[in-house]
């Protein structure tokens, strides 16, 4: 079973881009801390790579900016790619596809409190990297 959940604030504004075959994808870091102190008595926090597709990737970039306290649901997506001085690189990062806003915060368009509609799945058209052209 692939399942994540966190909750924690944006480090800062998510980055929403346009795919070529006019797909939306949203990147974005969740600070979470963790739920113990270490040593010195500091809560340590944990800096989350995140992404989204579709309607919830535009609700995420519409509706939050840095600060923004979010829930996400998902999984954990792990790839890598080779840098030009030819070393491997790293990645995993929680795919959500389900963010909820926690806070009551202005979005960057809106003037009034305003939670997004709910999604459906006909909403959500999240197709996993490098599986373009292909039906999953």
């Amino acid at each position: 079973m692939n399942q994540v959940g966190i909750v924690g604030r944006l480090t800062k504004d998510p980055a929403m881009r346009v795919m070529n075959e006019g797909r939306i994808h949203t990147s974005f870091i969740v600070a979470v801390s963790r739920n113990y102190k270490n040593q010195k008595g500091e809560v340590e926090t944990d800096f989350v790579l995140c992404s989204t597709w579709g309607r919830p990737a535009h609700n995420v970039s519409k509706y939050c900016t840095k600060g923004s306290l979010v829930a996400v649901t998902g999984r954990l997506h792990s790839r890598h790619y080779d840098k030009e001085d030819g070393t491997r690189v790293y990645v995993t990062e929680v795919v959500g596809d389900q963010i909820r806003f926690l806070d009551k915060r202005k979005g960057k368009e809106e003037t009034a409190h305003r939670q997004p509609e709910p999604e459906s799945e006909a909403d959500f058209d999240f197709q996993p990297p490098g599986t373009e052209g292909v039906n999953v």
